[in-house]
């Protein structure tokens, strides 16, 4: 490893940064830190294709048939696991 190459992401920051890859939003360096990283870890590697099953399965939930209550718990549960996870 370079000075200016930073050390492979850990399991922990892959999981932080999965839904900034799988919507582009990573920076071509950072892309290149999760990809190598998922390259050789094959749990994060399935956890990468259990992921992107998932936004294929909800793709398909019309917006609508979803009630406010669940609309809330799910956005509270996200809300949640990112304090819990800082």
């Amino acid at each position: 490893m370079n000075r200016r190459q930073k050390p492979m992401l850990t399991c922990q920051e892959m999981v932080e940064l999965v839904t900034d890859y799988l919507e582009g939003r990573l920076d071509e360096r950072a892309r290149a830190r999760f990809e190598a990283h998922v390259a050789e870890c094959e749990a994060c590697s399935l956890y990468i294709e259990q992921m992107r099953q998932t936004i294929v399965t909800l793709g398909r939930i019309p917006p609508e048939t979803v009630s406010p209550e669940a609309e809330e718990e799910l956005l509270a549960a996200f809300r949640n696991w990112r304090e819990r996870s800082a």
